[in-house]
């Protein structure tokens, strides 16, 4: 048995999983910038799929990873499974950041539900602030999951704490070339996966 099959997360899952999968409109016009198009979309699931989510855990636990960054929580689907992982690793922490206030405060609410608080640390505001300062030492493992345009800052900013062998999981990484040639370069080893998923592993 592990976390991810247990209860309280289990039943958890399922019901958050069930919310995202619910059909729903973006009230903002993707093009604009990320900051409005965030505010504007306060209320509506932005979730990894279900698929994603179980190759999350399985990366976790086949990594042994302890410390994990993620960028982009909404309402911590992801981040559940990560903490899952972590804890079924023998303990660690979860940074993750989220734009919304209010989306923050909800995914909190599904962090102590799930008896996973103590393992997550929820940065407010902009991660290009959030994730400036105070990083882990060693970062085993990120999940890169918000404004796709941010990613190579964002990676830029986490580059110079990645443990050796360090995985980078990338959601919907087509939609910035710029980001796939930065992880498809020397220091990189990196394989798409199910067609808008790019995981890498940092190799020096």
């Amino acid at each position: 048995m592990s976390t991810l099959t247990c209860e309280p997360l289990a039943s958890l899952a399922d019901r958050l999983f069930a919310e995202a999968e619910a059909p729903a409109t973006i009230p903002a016009d993707p093009r604009a910038d990320y900051r409005s198009f965030y505010a504007a979309a306060k209320d509506v699931y932005m979730a990894v799929s279900r698929d994603t989510a179980r190759l999350l855990y399985l990366l976790t636990r086949t990594s042994g990873a302890r410390s994990i960054v993620e960028f982009g929580t909404s309402f911590g689907l992801s981040t559940l499974h990560l903490a899952a992982g972590v804890r079924d690793n023998g303990g660690g922490r979860v940074v993750t950041t989220e734009f919304e206030p209010s989306k923050a405060a909800r995914a909190h609410e599904h962090f102590v539900a799930a008896g996973l608080d103590d393992l997550i640390e929820i940065r407010e505001g902009d991660a290009l602030q959030s994730l400036a300062r105070d990083l882990p030492d060693a970062i085993d493992l990120v999940l890169l999951d918000g404004a796709k345009g941010l990613y190579p800052d964002v990676l830029a900013l986490l580059e110079p704490s990645l443990a050796p062998g360090a995985l980078i999981v990338a959601d919907d990484a087509d939609r910035n070339p710029e980001y796939l040639r930065q992880v498809r370069s020397d220091g990189y080893v990196s394989v798409p996966f199910a067609g808008d998923i790019e995981v890498s592993m940092r190799a020096s």
